[in-house]
């Protein structure tokens, strides 16, 4: 993946996350979540608010981000991994977020290995 790919990712993350922020019961519904669930809509904009921040980092300060960051998408992916996996009601949902998560920890790994080289 070339350096030009990285920044194309985080800059998705960043998109992604302000429209998590912007509007969360949308993208919510999008994804064929209901936007009514309790503690949905705040989740979903603590979600946005680190794809905005984790993106920013990886596009602005690339040398600034250390590759233990990588492990919260790993976990994350894990996670949605499991609901996707116990719960067809949330599947789509959960596979969207976790390809996000596996997406944004190997940008994140990528371009903390060249900063530390």
């Amino acid at each position: 993946m070339s350096v030009s790919a990285e920044r194309l990712v985080a800059s998705v993350g960043v998109l992604a996350g302000g429209a998590l922020l912007a509007a969360p019961a949308r993208v919510l519904a999008a994804v064929g979540l209901d936007p009514g669930l309790f503690g949905l809509v705040g989740a979903a904009r603590v979600l946005g608010a680190r794809h905005v921040v984790q993106g920013t980092a990886l596009v602005v300060l690339p040398t600034r981000v250390p590759a233990g960051v990588a492990v919260v998408d790993a976990v994350h992916a894990l996670s949605m991994l499991a609901l996707a996996w116990s719960s067809p009601r949330y599947r789509r949902a959960a596979l969207t977020s976790a390809a996000v998560a596996v997406a944004s920890g190997v940008v994140t790994l990528r371009v903390a290995r060249r900063a530390h080289r």
